[in-house]
């Protein structure tokens, strides 16, 4: 399998799913803004739609959407426990966490916040709203340590990578201690301590 990704994009979600998992996923880091992936190819003639990440299977099939990319790598290992069982009322627990972040928090807030062409008043108004999904993740977290049932999931991997997003973006965390904890707990991971450190330096190779 091949595993389109940005550095530090909403694709680091698969990437720390994928060495969670220990499975054999190549990493193709991609320019989005140039379409072009690591090795010189089109990224328009892989994913049609141009953004990350993207999961190449064996038979040729793509997958090109956060939610079903990270639930497909859990699924290949169904004993590291990344994703509920089919059928348990943990699953859609999961299937509705994920929609929520990639709709209401990653595409509704930080889509804007990270837009050149957003306003200072567009983006005072978006950071409020962060706030409020962050009081509202705060709440259905609770006082456990992962988002659903007691074990670390893809969930789990996505609001890593949108607390890590909202750390950039100037949130203080500390309003929410519970979430500044899973932050912490999350990136103590050896996964995705390696995954993070991956990308960084792929951030910092690109920025040279």
């Amino acid at each position: 399998m091949e595993l389109y990704a940005s550095p530090m994009a909403c694709s680091l979600a698969s990437h720390i799913t994928a060495l969670e998992a220990d499975l054999p996923v190549s990493i193709r880091y991609v320019d989005t803004k140039a379409k072009k992936t690591d090795d010189g190819k089109d990224y328009l003639s892989i994913a049609p739609n141009g953004y990350v990440p993207a999961l190449r299977l064996a038979g040729g099939q793509l997958l090109n959407e956060g939610p079903s990319v990270l639930q497909y790598l859990a699924d290949q290992k169904p004993e590291k426990k990344l994703a509920p069982p089919w059928g348990t009322i943990e699953r859609y627990q999961l299937i509705d966490t994920l929609n929520y972040l990639s709709t209401e928090v990653h595409k509704h807030i930080f889509h804007p916040l990270f837009a050149a062409s957003t306003t200072d008043a567009a983006k005072q108004a978006h950071m409020a709203e962060l706030a409020a999904a962050l009081d509202y993740i705060a709440r259905r977290l609770g006082d456990r340590e992962y988002l659903v049932g007691a074990d670390f999931t893809v969930a789990d991997a996505y609001l890593f990578v949108m607390l890590t997003w909202a750390l950039y973006v100037g949130a203080d965390l500390k309003r929410w201690p519970t979430l500044a904890a899973h932050h912490q707990r999350v990136m103590a991971r050896p996964a995705v301590a390696k995954a993070f450190a991956e990308e960084m330096e792929e951030r910092k190779r690109r920025a040279a």
